[in-house]
């Protein structure tokens, strides 16, 4: 499986926002996210790296 973790950059610092990501839509402004379980979480934010290998993706505000 190819399930990612994502962080939101908040004080310098990544922060865990949703593990098991499969889907990641952006809709304007803001990155939808949905995992593996359903849950999902939406915020205002920009991508700022994806690492494939890493199963990490890495948010920030705009």
């Amino acid at each position: 499986m190819c399930e990612a973790s994502a962080y939101l950059i908040q004080d310098g610092k990544e922060e865990l926002i949703l593990e098991n990501v499969d889907e990641l839509h952006r809709e304007g402004d803001v990155i939808k996210m949905i995992n593996l379980f359903g849950d999902q979480k939406a915020l205002e934010a920009r991508i700022r790296m994806i690492s494939f290998v890493d199963n990490k993706i890495v948010l920030e505000k705009p």
